[in-house]
């Protein structure tokens, strides 16, 4: 099966006023259609920079990224903003939500900037506020929701042009403890329904939700775990747990 997204070799530096720091380095990474992938690190691990990457928002030092059947590299500016907005879903920690707009309208904004009509995209923002369960609150503005609620409202934007991958990047890290876990019962579903995911987290917890759990340090990947109901699985599951609380 050919994967949705797939990393080859991939690097990436940063020059600083101390020197040149290298935040990923030849990672090989690649996710099938359909798949729920979690990557875990501490900070400055590189998970982020990964995401970041997979999804277009940066361009790697060397290496490739492949997204849905298309070298990154190889695009224009303007496709690569198109592959952006159209084969991608971004959700982040901080919700990243426009304040001027309301509910609806930050969900349907992907559509409005691919200059699609309200006619088209009517419909869908319903049906996403709908599965969010945000449904009575379309006219609603950010400062008016929970902080669970923006972010369920980010996940329908992020899914509101039918995305090849969702990427979400710390989407509960600044939740408590139950709206973290609406959202990732959120996120679940969605799967569930044939959507590709890549999380990154630093909590074993919310990783513990995905197919496949790739573990980062010092910009490589140095752990691959299939995440199945087996005793070792819930044994090496445990472990970690027990390391990220010590």
């Amino acid at each position: 099966m050919t994967p949705i997204v797939e990393a080859r070799k991939l690097g990436r530096t940063y020059e600083t006023a101390g020197g040149e720091v290298t935040a990923l380095a030849d990672v090989d990474f690649a996710v099938a259609p359909g798949e729920f992938v979690a990557v875990m690190g501490a900070s400055g691990s590189g998970k982020s920079t990964l995401l970041h990457l997979l999804g277009g928002l940066d361009r790697p030092t060397h290496g490739e990224v492949w997204l849905d059947g298309r070298h990154l590299a190889t695009l224009s500016v303007k496709d690569l903003a198109r592959v952006r907005a159209e084969r991608v879903g971004f959700v982040f920690q901080m919700f990243n939500l426009l304040p001027s707009l309301t509910t609806a309208e930050n969900v349907s904004l992907p559509a409005v900037i691919a200059r699609q009509r309200p006619s088209v995209f009517a419909s869908r923002v319903e049906e996403l506020l709908d599965l969010v369960g945000l449904a009575g609150k379309a006219d609603r503005m950010p400062a008016q929701l929970s902080g669970g609620e923006q972010q369920r409202v980010a996940i329908a934007r992020a899914l509101m042009m039918n995305p090849a991958v969702l990427l979400a990047d710390e989407p509960t890290g600044n939740l408590d403890s139950r709206s973290g876990a609406d959202v990732l019962a959120l996120l679940a579903r969605f799967h569930a329904e044939g959507q590709t995911i890549v999380l990154v987290t630093h909590d074993i917890r919310v990783a513990s939700q995905a197919q496949r759990l790739l573990t980062m340090e010092d910009g490589q990947v140095v752990d691959e775990l299939v995440l199945t109901e087996s005793r070792a699985t819930k044994a090496k599951l445990r472990k970690l747990v027990q390391l990220g609380e010590s």
